[in-house]
């Protein structure tokens, strides 16, 4: 609770922020984007779909693994075999990956205005 000039209000935090920090973070999105569109991805071809460097690939599989986001498949063959897929809680996502599609679609031009009005013209 915060008191203003007598007043008490009771302050919540935002509801959203755990899922965007969950979903959103640097990784995380273009990760789960691609499993939804291209299906089962072994480790090597996540790299070089998105160009992330191994160690932080390994890093971001592994909490959205833990986060019930993406399953894992080891196969014990020689040499051993991976896959990464889209987990039904990661696809109950894609609803919310396509509003911002369009959203993106629909504002991101207004956002480029709304950017150079902003910085003015370029200094002569």
């Amino acid at each position: 609770m915060t008191t203003t000039a007598g007043a008490t209000t009771d302050v919540r935090p935002c509801p959203i922020s755990p899922v965007v920090e969950l979903v959103f973070s640097r990784w995380t999105t273009p990760i789960l984007w691609t499993l939804h569109e291209h299906g089962t991805q072994r480790f090597v071809e996540l790299e070089r779909t998105l160009g992330v460097t191994p160690k932080v690939l390994t890093q971001r599989l592994r909490q959205m693994e833990r986060d019930g986001l993406v399953v894992r498949t080891y196969h014990p063959e020689i040499p051993p075999r991976v896959q990464y897929e889209i987990s039904e809680l990661g696809e109950s996502l894609a609803p919310v990956f396509a509003a911002l599609t369009q959203w993106s679609e629909r504002h991101l031009p207004s956002v480029r205005e709304a950017r150079a009005a902003y910085s003015g013209p370029l200094p002569r």
